[in-house]
């Protein structure tokens, strides 16, 4: 009996924890709310996604995007700290609570998102890794990089997808990993290196960084799938929804033409779609938790997607990277969000 009931008590004590844990992971909202700012884990170096310049004032693709989550819940885009993760200490820093969305040019994967208890939103780039090199080793192709050494970042997905591509062509090379980003470009342009990997955008954005930027060049040959997406943690689906329309609000707004710029005269438009969108129509806005205007807010501050990629990425940028698959699905790319109705 004295057994029976010590199970007992220990199994209602497993479940009220496992209750007051779900609880506690269910109040995303409340808790930022209460604190007065989104933490945001960003991209401690990366020109184009998140980067701080030298006055901490951070720009990039997903510091829009954490500025537009902002936006959405306290009308102000610059309510957000930027908390600059490694990318190996990124899921630990979201899965611990230090910070409540994850924008960090992470690729979307089973293994991380069932693996390490993460929800991806939404994928807000679509990349995909390739290899940059030395001119003077007279390499046109990724497939005759056989027994080369190539500097990459540990940690991340480009190590398996490196080991992937050369055993898939049976290929020999030496892999030379580093904790950081720009460690692993250093060494490749102090010649430690043959080559050096990452996603293709994040090549574009490297080459920049070297001595002789025009003495390297990028291999045709994308080798994997990289969705970027932000994440947050499983178990609060309402903070999850509201993370993942963000996303698509701003989507959304460039496919029916709503700039930062046209959003007031929107306002009073006869268009079903923007009307919905904007909350002069429905209450889609609360049923998220946030106010009906919440994508006005968005568009407003922080504009639609295609104003933040051209600024940070595109032909607004020192960049200057074609929008491609990015493009909206009206436009040849493969962008496309859901509706709001």
């Amino acid at each position: 009996m004295l057994r029976f009931i010590l199970c007992l008590s220990f199994g209602l004590s497993f479940g009220l924890a496992a209750v007051s844990s779900a609880a506690a992971a269910g109040a995303t909202l409340d808790q930022v709310k209460q604190r007065g700012y989104l933490n945001c884990g960003s991209n401690p170096g990366l020109a184009g996604f998140g980067l701080p310049d030298s006055n901490g004032n951070w720009t990039g693709l997903d510091v829009d995007f954490c500025r537009a989550v902002a936006a959405a819940i306290f009308d102000d885009p610059n309510k957000v700290k930027f908390i600059p993760l490694t990318a190996k200490d990124r899921f630990t820093a979201l899965q611990s609570g230090e910070v409540d969305v994850l924008a960090h040019n992470t690729t979307w994967t089973v293994s991380r998102e069932a693996g390490q208890g993460l929800l991806f939103t939404g994928v807000n780039y679509y990349d995909g890794q390739g290899f940059m090199i030395h001119n003077k080793l007279n390499i046109s192709s990724a497939l005759e990089l056989s027994g080369a050494s190539i500097c990459v970042q540990q940690g991340t997905t480009s190590e398996l997808n490196l080991a992937d591509f050369f055993h898939s062509h049976q290929m020999q090379y030496e892999s030379v990993t580093f904790a950081t980003s720009d460690e692993a470009l250093k060494a490749y342009d102090t010649g430690r290196c043959d080559a050096f990997t990452t996603d293709s955008s994040a090549l574009y954005i490297e080459r920049l960084k070297l001595a002789n930027p025009d003495q390297n060049v990028i291999l045709p040959e994308i080798i994997s799938k990289e969705p970027f997406s932000p994440a947050v943690r499983q178990g609060d689906d309402q903070w999850f929804n509201i993370v993942k329309w963000v996303n698509f609000a701003m989507l959304d707004a460039e496919e029916a033409g709503i700039t930062s710029k046209n959003v007031d005269e929107k306002m009073s438009s006869d268009d079903p779609t923007a009307r919905r969108l904007l909350g002069v129509e429905g209450d889609f806005g609360q049923s998220l938790g946030l106010t009906k205007d919440w994508a006005y807010r968005i568009i407003k501050q922080v504009g639609n997607y295609g104003e933040s990629f051209d600024r940070n990425l595109g032909s607004g940028s020192k960049l200057g990277i074609k929008r491609g698959i990015n493009s909206l699905w009206t436009r040849g790319g493969i962008q496309y969000a859901p509706p709001v109705r």
